[in-house]
């Protein structure tokens, strides 16, 4: 399916957020292909074609964690920022990924899909939640990622 390959980027970052260990990764990318592959004769086009592979990257995903419950990682403590922070570094990306990780699983995929550029009504349909609660709970997820932020910041100076 050429258009999971176009989107290929929607799976690994829904694998991403959810899982660590690289072999649990590649086993749960497959897994998304073979749910996406069995599921498209039900896809009718209603929606965006990557919110749809969201949805089923998604939810292969949670079965996943739910079988396995796996651990949520933590802050390594040897973990430095950079010493500018006008200027991000990847060191700064991996930092978020860790605060955003740190969410509940529904507040995972609201900030990212809002951090992909989905507007609410979109997140809301993938989330299945209403729109007014997407907002919310966007909101909430914001503050709680900029608190982890600015507490790891104070932290390490």
């Amino acid at each position: 399916m050429q258009l999971v390959q176009q989107n290929a980027g929607i799976i690994h970052k829904v694998i991403r957020l959810y899982v660590d260990h690289p072999e649990d990764r590649r086993d749960l990318y497959q897994e998304v292909l073979l749910q996406a592959w069995k599921s498209y004769a039900g896809f009718k086009g209603e929606a965006a074609f990557s919110t749809w592979l969201y949805r089923i990257s998604l939810n292969t995903v949670l079965t996943f964690r739910r079988r396995q419950r796996l651990p949520i990682s933590e802050l390594p403590s040897q973990f430095e920022l950079a010493a500018e922070p006008t200027r991000h570094t990847p060191e700064d990306s991996e930092l978020l990924w860790l605060a955003i990780k740190q969410l509940n699983e529904i507040d995972r995929v609201i900030i990212t899909l809002h951090l992909d550029g989905y507007d609410n009504e979109e997140i809301a349909e993938v989330t299945g939640l209403n729109k007014n609660n997407t907002t919310v709970r966007l909101h909430r997820a914001k503050q709680s990622v900029v608190q982890r932020l600015k507490n790891w910041t104070s932290a390490k100076i």
